[in-house]
């Protein structure tokens, strides 16, 4: 008998790891360890016995249910819950992917547009849902300024339009929902992962977004920042809000999840561009001229450029990867979304 292992490390939390056998599509035999605490400690013995018998495609919603009903409602989970259980048993039996089962393409993109940035995304999403390339990661470099606002957010109710045209802004929309981004050329840092749905395979959404964002709270501590996930979508410090995420999951077989870091915003103008931005700042005390939110570049003391390459190291050396870069045919195949859809005012104002 062959077994079978998995792991899941909870964000934030501790390891769970699955050693499985299986027959006849049935779980014959389960062990769960880790670095985990659960009290009474026996629980583990009613939560390996309740696994055995579980068919091979249980999801991760009835493995987990079992596991709960096995540990009894008096059981105590540190560090740990059933559905990490769960999914470290999903990952054991092929369903479920960690980071270590991928090598991701790794590219430090050059500047490109507003709307030709929000197409990439499209496409290497749409690669890697359809094998072309692998899981990758790309840092974005801008062209010129921007507002980004959400596939769901409405045009007029964000952007003012004379405070775009006054700093010089392209309004564009993305394919994920969420909020507007303020963006500056060498002001933010921008970063997005296209992955197989496997990876996320059992998490929320809420789960996916911290999973998918723990490798960089890896990489700030790097760089002497103490950050943590705030549900839903925040990265933060003691000292505020660093980034923002968004993700997008397509039925054809990609999770689309991408973040923007604010290294030194010029929050003058951002509030002059974004309409709900005004009503954001203005219980914060933020009237004084040329007030600048710069989060990354107050905390480090680094230059933005080190700031990516120390991200860049971290995360070559916790995963494999290999260096990658945009194909002379999904360029092309990102210029003619800008042309047909992302530049179009149907789409930015999809949502009016």
């Amino acid at each position: 008998m062959v077994t079978m292992h998995g792991e899941y490390k909870v964000p934030g939390g501790k390891l769970v790891v699955a050693d499985i056998e299986a027959a006849d599509g049935t779980l014959t035999e389960a062990v769960v360890s880790g670095d985990f605490f659960l009290e009474p400690a026996e629980a583990i013995l009613d939560i390996r016995a309740a696994l055995v018998g579980m068919p091979e495609g249980a999801s991760v919603a009835e493995l987990a249910a079992a596991v709960q009903r096995a540990a009894g409602p008096d059981a105590h989970f540190v560090g740990f819950s059933p559905e990490a259980v769960a999914i470290a048993v999903r990952r054991a039996l092929g369903h479920a992917t960690g980071w270590h089962d991928h090598t991701f393409e790794v590219l430090h993109d050059e500047p490109r547009e507003p709307h030709l940035q929000m197409a990439l995304d499209d496409v290497l999403s749409r690669a890697v849902a359809e094998g072309r390339r692998g899981p990758t990661l790309r840092i974005w470099e801008w062209a010129s300024s921007a507002v980004v606002i959400g596939s769901f957010q409405s045009l007029r109710n964000e952007v003012d339009p004379e405070g775009a045209q006054r700093h010089d802004i392209t309004v564009t929309r993305r394919v994920s929902g969420g909020g507007a981004m303020f963006i500056q050329p060498g002001n933010t840092i921008t970063y997005s992962l296209s992955v197989p749905p496997s990876l996320v395979e059992g998490l929320s959404f809420e789960q996916s977004y911290a999973f998918l964002d723990d490798w960089v709270l890896g990489a700030l501590a790097d760089v002497g920042i103490r950050a943590r996930y705030v549900p839903l979508n925040d990265i933060a410090s003691d000292a505020g809000k660093i980034a923002g995420a968004a993700q997008k999951r397509y039925a054809s077989g990609a999770v689309l999840h991408h973040v923007t870091m604010a290294y030194d915003i010029d929050a003058d103008a951002m509030m002059e561009t974004l309409r709900i931005g005004r009503e954001k700042m203005s219980d914060k005390g933020t009237k004084s001229a040329n007030k600048r939110v710069d989060p990354l570049r107050s905390q480090t003391g680094m230059a933005r450029e080190a700031i990516i390459d120390a991200f860049l190291a971290h995360f070559t050396s916790r995963y494999s990867t290999v260096a990658g870069s945009v194909s002379p045919d999904e360029f092309a195949e990102a210029q003619a979304l800008v042309a047909s859809k992302f530049a179009t005012p149907e789409w930015i104002g999809l949502v009016p």
